[in-house]
């Protein structure tokens, strides 16, 4: 009884795992890809600059805020 279960959880998780969904997606054309153009790295640069500078502000203003609460 014990054997036949387990084959049978055996037999759902394989057939769970079929390649039908893979085989589709192999089948699908790639999306064409951007083209990478020399300033990629820069604006990629100065967008982490941004968030890196928005962190560094709200820490300056949460600083701020202490302080004053603190009656400074």
């Amino acid at each position: 009884m014990l054997r036949s279960i387990a084959f049978a959880v055996c037999v759902c998780a394989l057939a769970g795992c079929s390649g039908r969904q893979a085989d589709q997606q192999a089948a699908q054309p790639a999306a064409p890809a951007k083209p990478k153009t020399a300033l990629d790295e820069q604006l990629k640069a100065l967008e982490k600059a941004k968030a890196v500078q928005q962190t560094v502000d709200d820490a300056a203003k949460a600083q701020q805020k202490a302080i004053d609460d603190a009656g400074g």
